[in-house]
């Protein structure tokens, strides 16, 4: 027995990477709820079967996963080329996988910092083009990256290597729209702002945060809006945004 679902995207498919918890998890949930089949990856495969098992019991999607560690570039084209060809054709692509362990630049952790930068824009460009690749060959296909409100400026201390690979996805995106402007093809760029998951469960609150389950659902809701970019959540963080590019940079390095 399994919940009907919510919507009627039973044959539309959706691949999240980084979906074996946090937001990739909640998106993998808000989206079977709508009806979608979905393809998760991530490097925990025991999280991946737990939560497929959860989402064919409950809305009686097809659900496919693999392990996948982005950073393995190859794997990201094997992993992408494999889903397309289990489910015949991808409708969305959210690049999600990401990390957000930094330190003070000249502190004495490069390589720290480098597995940061790797991880958060090199792997994110190889899941770019992995997805290009098979939207451009269906000529049609939705691009979605999970950026940050920490791309807006340059930030200081452990954020700064984080904030810089947060911004350069965001252009990597934008450029590509701009390219794909007039086609079949949509590419978003999605900037949240604080939610709590377990990645900063240790953390101090943070302004403005909501839940990982509020987080998810506005995640979900923005990227079905296809919009070329948004702010989650929308209040108070798009008008935030725009402070952010224009104040003085004094006042957001003591932000």
């Amino acid at each position: 027995m399994h919940l009907q679902n919510t919507g009627a995207s039973s044959n539309r498919t959706v691949i999240i990477t980084g979906a074996s918890s946090g937001l990739g998890a909640g998106m993998a949930r808000g989206f079977a709820a709508r009806g979608y089949n979905l393809g998760l990856c991530a490097r925990r495969v025991e999280r991946l079967q737990e939560l497929k098992d959860e989402l064919v019991m409950r809305y009686g999607v097809q659900v496919e996963i693999r392990v996948l560690d982005v950073n393995q570039h190859n794997d990201v084209f094997s992993v992408f080329r494999d889903f397309h060809g289990t489910f015949g054709h991808l409708d969305r692509i959210i690049v999600n996988a990401g990390i957000g362990e930094g330190r003070r630049v000249g502190s004495g952790h490069f390589e720290l910092n480098k597995r940061l930068a790797e991880t958060n824009f090199i792997a994110a460009l190889a899941q770019c083009e992995a997805a290009m690749e098979i939207f451009r060959a269906q000529n049609a296909g939705h691009l979605v990256t999970i950026s940050s409100m920490s791309a807006m400026r340059g930030l200081p201390k452990h954020l700064t290597v984080y904030a810089a690979t947060k911004a350069g996805l965001a252009h990597l995106t934008e450029g590509l729209r701009a390219e794909l402007l007039g086609t079949p093809i949509k590419v978003s760029t999605i900037y949240p702002g604080y939610i709590r998951t377990e990645l900063n469960a240790g953390a101090a609150k943070l302004p403005f945060e909501v839940t990982e389950e509020k987080g998810s659902e506005l995640l979900v809701k923005a990227i079905e809006r296809e919009r070329a970019e948004s702010y989650v959540p929308g209040w108070p963080w798009w008008p935030l945004g725009l402070l952010m590019k224009v104040l003085p940079l004094g006042w957001v390095a003591k932000a």
